[in-house]
């Protein structure tokens, strides 16, 4: 049984807002998310990641702007389509499955009373998202968070909505778990053709699962990019910050080089005068100190160890600034050391 989505299903969405209480939550959002691609929406606690997932579900009604999907307006011009009119996908943090239901009657709960008895189609389903048949018969209560969470998007895809919308779906799951759930979710999602929106505040989620990333911050989209762009060339200081660890240094440009406590680095973008120079630490290489040295050298003041790798933290000699260093965590120095630093890669420039 095939279950590959037949028809088109792009996002689009324009200037979208909404306000509570006279505040707003959301304002002038944009999006366009390509027919059978993940966007993955990124924000801290507060930034108006639900909101967004309301308004696109139809639980809430939109005060401006516009949704649409696979050309269909769901909302603007003073339509409000319904939630269960919208054929729209949804999965909860917790999968939400009935207690009282088997898995079988889980996933095949959203479809027309005839086709509710279909074992073929809840059997393919459940293949789908890489569980086996026989779980058809089973309980909830004998499955494990990451198998209750690939029921809820199998239930979430029997109807073959024209787009599935996740709420942090892995974040109540323990790390080996979750990585698993990701692949096993991101494969379904592929082998299906659906088009999905993935809310998240999990940065290396988004990163890893994402065709494209889109930050929200304080109710604005702040970039959308590709996984990629978003992380070597966030928009801002500030975002650099939040997608990873940076670090930020003062610094002198002249054209396609900038001058700073690291050394003279190459330029992403050609700047000029005094900048903000972002390197991510894995770009500093830590190396043996020998005489003839005369480039940036350090006094290591900390180290974290986190099993393939650490975070190094070394008071530079020359102008006091610390920064901070990814290596493997068999290289990890010992605090004290001192130690000479190479910068690798072209860095980032924002205005001072």
């Amino acid at each position: 049984m095939s279950l590959r989505q037949a028809e088109t299903a792009e996002l689009v969405v324009e200037g979208l807002g909404k306000s509570f209480a006279g505040r707003a939550v959301l304002s002038g959002i944009d999006l366009q998310v390509p027919s059978g691609s993940l966007l993955a929406v990124l924000g801290a606690s507060g930034g108006g990641k639900t909101t967004l997932l309301r308004l696109l579900c139809g639980f809430e009604r939109a005060d401006a702007g516009s949704i649409r999907v696979g050309g269909r307006l769901l909302a603007g011009d003073g339509l409000h389509v319904p939630a269960h009119r919208r054929r729209i996908g949804y999965v909860a943090q917790d999968g939400a499955l009935f207690p009282h239901l088997t898995v079988a009657g889980n996933v095949l709960f959203g479809l027309p009373r005839a086709l509710r008895r279909d074992l073929g189609r809840a059997a393919a389903l459940l293949e789908a998202v890489g569980l086996p048949a026989r779980f058809a018969t089973r309980q909830p209560h004998e499955l494990s968070g990451g198998e209750q969470q690939r029921v809820a998007l199998a239930r979430a895809l029997a109807p073959s909505p024209a787009l599935v919308l996740l709420d942090e779906p892995f974040s109540a799951l323990d790390a080996a778990l979750r990585e698993e759930t990701r692949s096993s979710v991101a494969a379904a999602l592929a082998a299906v053709g659906a088009t999905a929106v993935l809310v998240t505040h999990d940065q290396a989620e988004a990163l890893s699962l994402g065709h494209q990333v889109a930050v929200l911050r304080s109710g604005r989209m702040v970039q959308v990019a590709t996984p990629d762009v978003l992380y070597r060339q966030p928009a801002d200081a500030a975002l650099a910050g939040f997608i990873g660890e940076a670090v930020l240094l003062p610094g002198e440009a002249d054209g396609a080089r900038v001058h700073c406590a690291l050394g003279s680095l190459h330029l992403l973008r050609p700047a000029h005068g005094r900048i903000e120079v972002m390197i991510r630490p894995e770009q500093i290489r830590l190396i043996e100190t020998t005489a003839s040295d005369d480039g940036p050298r350090g006094v290591v003041e900390r180290a974290g160890f986190g099993g393939h790798d650490s975070l190094v933290e070394i008071r530079l000699q020359h102008s006091g600034e610390l920064v901070s260093a990814r290596v493997p965590g068999y290289a990890m120095p010992e605090p004290g050391r001192i130690v000479a630093l190479r910068v690798e890669g072209a860095v980032l420039g924002y205005p001072a």
